[in-house]
């Protein structure tokens, strides 16, 4: 593995699997992973928000876990970190207010560094203005959002250029494939270890 340190921009009532499925899987294969939230400091807690597809007109929420924030956001250098994660959920609607969080994103984009962003994280990106002629996607709902920013939306998971983007959770698996490849993973299987005879 290469050590590639990762960042995750997260707040409270973000989406609960869009925050804990690639904080937990980018560790499960060799990454650093640190959290960070505006105004909280390393060891508090995010509170997240489970967002379900019934069959209504948009989804329905319901409260989700306590997720521990790692570092404190003032304190950390975006320059230190390889990659960038924005999840979506409700935090992005005011994470994108904080100009801490609009200069971080800005530095990923202006480097080139690979950013992952999902359902409503976009909405951090059109307002940091780093998404002029990007193809992507976003959750549908932020698709006007999106397009305002110059980018060209597709309703599929999408990767142009430094940037690979998905709809909502259950674009996971290959939100999460497409961006292990651009981090450059290696992962190999090799043949299953068979527990010793007593």
């Amino acid at each position: 593995m290469t050590g590639k340190q990762i960042l995750m921009i997260v707040g409270d009532f973000g989406e609960d699997y869009e925050t804990m499925v690639p904080f937990q899987a980018l560790q499960a294969v060799g990454y650093e992973v640190d959290a960070v939230c505006p105004d909280k400091e390393a060891g508090d807690t995010c509170k997240t928000a489970i967002h379900d597809f019934r069959g209504d007109q948009t989804y329905m929420e319901a409260r989700g876990h306590d997720f521990a924030v790692t570092e404190t956001m003032a304190a950390i250098d975006p320059a230190d970190y390889d990659a960038l994660v924005v999840p979506g959920g409700r935090a992005p609607e005011y994470l994108r207010t904080h100009e801490s969080v609009i200069e971080t994103v800005q530095h990923f984009f202006e480097a080139g560094k690979p950013v992952a962003s999902l359902c409503h994280g976009p909405q951090i990106l059109a307002a940091a203005d780093v998404l002029d002629g990007y193809e992507m996607t976003t959750y549908p709902a932020v698709r006007a959002e999106a397009e305002a920013a110059g980018c060209s939306w597709v309703d599929e998971v999408t990767r142009d250029r430094n940037l690979v983007t998905g709809q909502d959770w259950s674009d996971h698996v290959e939100w999460l494939s497409e961006f292990l490849e651009m981090l450059g993973t290696d992962i190999e299987h090799g043949e299953p270890v068979a527990p010793a005879d007593d």
